[in-house]
Formats: structure tokens, C-alpha cells, sequence
């Protein structure tokens, strides 16, 4: 008989310890420090959600969204048959394009050289000046960009002196793409480089020293052991970078753009702004950002799809 209860009070402790209440009485600290960030989530990126229903409906900022006259996908339909709609979702696409062919691999490759600095103090120098581009703004790069290469930019006057001649960098079609490409590159290289670095910094250490007592070459260590060693994390960031292939920043195309290029630089976040905030037409504006969000869900699952299909390490 007390063998049973010894046995009872075991289980009611064992119960006890796993509850909720004890986790929660044990880890007090650690959850009250969760509450900023969950409360950040809830507000900002749950709460919005409601807001959805203005796509299907006649928003009217006076009624709000409980008063509001519901058409269902009458907004979609209005939306899909317009031409500016599709140029720019075409942009869109063109710009992120761009930047994944011409940007994704440059983080990679930046990593890679700033792994083989043996020199420490100009390795730190040249993390720290590759770096600093990312806290910049748009509208303060926006401004060196215009001071530099607009018709009576820098470029172009140093272009003139030595009898070039000059160039029209922010207002000639094709020029405009390449500039857009190569100012973004230099703003997000070197802050992409962090993620790479520490991936290599992961790596054994002793396969570069079995390396080199084979003989191996610099270039014959990276394609061997420091690309494979980083792939995981170079596909992971790809099927990242693939499911935001609909989203594009307001700031950069905005600033960057002007009206002799509209035809390439009017994306959707521009055109959401056009039409949300400009013309006062909430509904359209939901409905484009709700189209924009589905699309680079499919994005992502399909690229994450495919990545397990080729026998890669997706995102889950």
C-alpha cells in the first residue's frame, strides 16, 4: 500500500513539472522577455491582416471597413484589366530578375575573397567600408546617385573634360537598368557578406589542412570545400530571394526613378502607392498587395519544393 501512494505522489509531481503553469513559473524571466517581440508580431504583422477584406470590397474611408459594400472580386477583375497593372508587375519581375542574376552571386563572391585576406587589420578596414552602404537610406543614396551621375553630375563633367563626352546614366532607358542594378549591389554586398562569412567560418578547419598537404591551390580549396561547405545556405537564401521575386522595395525604384523612365522604374510598390495613397483607392491597393503576397507564397513553396526535389536541404 505505500509503494501506491509513493507511486501517486510521483505521478502528481511528474504532472506537475510538466505543465504549463510549472514552465511558466520556471522560465518567468524568459518568457516576460518574449512578450515585446510577440507583441510587435501580433500588432504589426496579425493585426493588419483584417484589413484584407478591403480588396473585396468598395472601401469607403468614411464607413470603414464594417460598412463598406462588399463586390467581391470585382476589384481583381478591374485591376487585371488594366495595361499599368501589368507593366508594372512586369518591371517588377525585369528588376528582381536583374538583381538575382547580377546580385545574389556578388555576397558569395565578395565572402570568398574577404575569407582569403590573410592581412587581419585590412581584412577588418575592408569588412567595415563594404559594410557602411547598408545604413544608408535610399533618399541619401538617391542624392549622391543624382549629384554623380545625373547630365550634370561629376561623371559626366570629368566625362566632358577628357573629351568623352556625356553620358546620360539616369535617363537613357538601358542605362537607367544598369545603374539601378549596380547601386543595389553596392548597397546590400557587404551587408550579405556577414551571412556567408560566418557559414565559412563553420567549415572544419581540417579539410584545409589535408588540403594543403595534397598540394591543393587557393582556387582548388574554395570550388572543393568552401563552396560545398557553404551550399546549404546559398540555397536557402535563393528560395528566399525567389519567393520575394513580386516584392520589391518602395524606396529605391522610387528614388532612383523619374519620369523619363517610368516605363521601366513603376513597379508594384510604386504603383500601389499611385493608386493607394495618390488616388485615394484603398481597395485597389489591398487587392494588388494581397496579389503580390498569394504570388510569392507559390514562389517560395515552389522553390522550396524543388530544392528537396534535387535532393537539397530546403527551408523546411
Amino acid at each position: 500500500m505505500k509503494a501506491v501512494v509513493e507511486n501517486y505522489r510521483e505521478n502528481i509531481k511528474l504532472k506537475k513539472k510538466n505543465s504549463i503553469l510549472h514552465y511558466l513559473k520556471r522560465d518567468s524571466f524568459l518568457y516576460l522577455l518574449l512578450l515585446l517581440p510577440m507583441a510587435y508580431i501580433l500588432i504589426f504583422r496579425y493585426a493588419p491582416i483584417y484589413g484584407v477584406l478591403m480588396a473585396f470590397q468598395d472601401y469607403n474611408i468614411f464607413e470603414g471597413i464594417s460598412g463598406s459594400e462588399w463586390v467581391g472580386l470585382d476589384v481583381f477583375k478591374f485591376i487585371f484589366e488594366q495595361n499599368s497593372f501589368y507593366r508594372a508587375l512586369t518591371n517588377t519581375l525585369v528588376l528582381n530578375v536583374l538583381d538575382l542574376v547580377a546580385g545574389f552571386p556578388a555576397p558569395i563572391i565578395l565572402a570568398i575573397l574577404l575569407n582569403e585576406i590573410r592581412y587581419v587589420p585590412f581584412k577588418k578596414m575592408t569588412q567595415t567600408v563594404l559594410y557602411l552602404p547598408h545604413f544608408l537610406s535610399w533618399v541619401i543614396i538617391g542624392g549622391m546617385v543624382y549629384l554623380l551621375f545625373s547630365s550634370g553630375g561629376m561623371a559626366n563633367t570629368v566625362l566632358s573634360s577628357i573629351g568623352i563626352g556625356k553620358i546620360e546614366f539616369l535617363s537613357q532607358k538601358t542605362n537607367w537598368l544598369i545603374m539601378y542594378v549596380v547601386v543595389g549591389i553596392w548597397q546590400s554586398v557587404g551587408w550579405g557578406t556577414i551571412i556567408y562569412l560566418a557559414s565559412i567560418i563553420g567549415i572544419n578547419k581540417e579539410l584545409y589542412e589535408a588540403a594543403d598537404i595534397d598540394g591543393c591551390s587557393r582556387l582548388r580549396k574554395i570550388w572543393h570545400i568552401t563552396l560545398p561547405g557553404i551550399k546549404p545556405t546559398i540555397i536557402i537564401l535563393l528560395i528566399l530571394q525567389i519567393g520575394r521575386m513580386l516584392s520589391i522595395g518602395f524606396d529605391r525604384p522610387f528614388v532612383m526613378g523619374n519620369s523619363l523612365v517610368s516605363e521601366y522604374s513603376d513597379v508594384i510598390s510604386t504603383y500601389v502607392y499611385r493608386i493607394g495613397i495618390g488616388s485615394g483607392d484603398f481597395s485597389q491597393a489591398t487587392a494588388v498587395g494581397l496579389f503580390q503576397s498569394v504570388v510569392g507564397l507559390i514562389f517560395l513553396v515552389a522553390a522550396n519544393y524543388i530544392a528537396k526535389r534535387i535532393g537539397e536541404q530546403g527551408i523546411w
